[in-house]
């Protein structure tokens, strides 16, 4: 993922190195990262009751309670928000996206199957995939309500309806622009901009979250 450059985030948001630790390096990360309002300075009245609600408690609680820091998946899109890396394998019928930082998977369809009509909940929802000339539309229904949005807490319900347009700008650039559209939780749909980098000669790792993990008894 590209990162936004320091001097916008400290902008926008303080001091981000304050949040570094040792292997963690705030000039690593995007603004979308802390909020996916970010380009919304104001909100412009887009939060509703419930979830202005809820973003509020999240941001009390200092963000303790993200899904990530408990070893659980990220969601859309924001574990290709997260700095770490993420492949996707293209075949005729089917995408699938491995992502580095939490050794989750996401399939998005593009055989031309339409949604079910009624999909089972889950974390990453259920994608399907279609062509706009070169830029690839990926439209996903089906979520659950236990991811963020961000790490600063904005949450989405089980309504969330998310479509993507993912276009290789060039050979070492993805572009991604992702409408968000929530009735439940969201007064109007909104979209973000933010793009990816190659990392020729390299390969995701194993990453078990779980693994000689020592801070979940340290969390309040």
């Amino acid at each position: 993922m590209e990162p936004t450059p320091l001097k916008e985030l400290n902008g926008l948001f303080g001091d981000v190195t304050t949040f570094d630790v040792p292997g963690d390096d705030a000039g690593l990360y995007n603004k979308y990262l802390f909020s996916v309002l970010a380009d919304y300075p104001h909100q412009e009245g887009l939060l509703l009751p419930e979830a202005a609600s809820i973003s509020r408690k999240h941001g009390e609680g200092h963000s303790a309670d993200l899904p990530t820091t408990r070893c659980l998946p990220g969601g859309v899109p924001f574990s290709m928000i997260l700095p770490f890396p993420f492949k996707i394998i293209q075949t005729p019928g089917l995408m699938v996206v491995l992502f580095e930082g939490d050794s989750f998977n996401r399939q998005i369809y593009t055989d031309g199957r339409k949604h079910t009509a009624d999909p089972q909940p889950t974390w990453m929802g259920y994608s399907t995939g279609t062509w706009d000339a070169d830029t690839l539309v990926v439209d996903t229904v089906g979520f659950n309500d236990k991811t963020w949005l961000d790490a600063s807490g904005h949450p989405h319900s089980d309504a969330l309806h998310t479509v993507e347009r993912m276009h290789r700008r060039d050979f070492g650039h993805l572009d991604v622009e992702v409408t968000f559209e929530d009735p439940k939780m969201y007064s109007k749909p909104f979209t973000v901009k933010f793009s990816a980098r190659l990392l020729p000669d390299t390969d995701i790792q194993e990453t078990v979250c779980a693994e000689n993990e020592k801070d979940r008894s340290h969390f309040k």
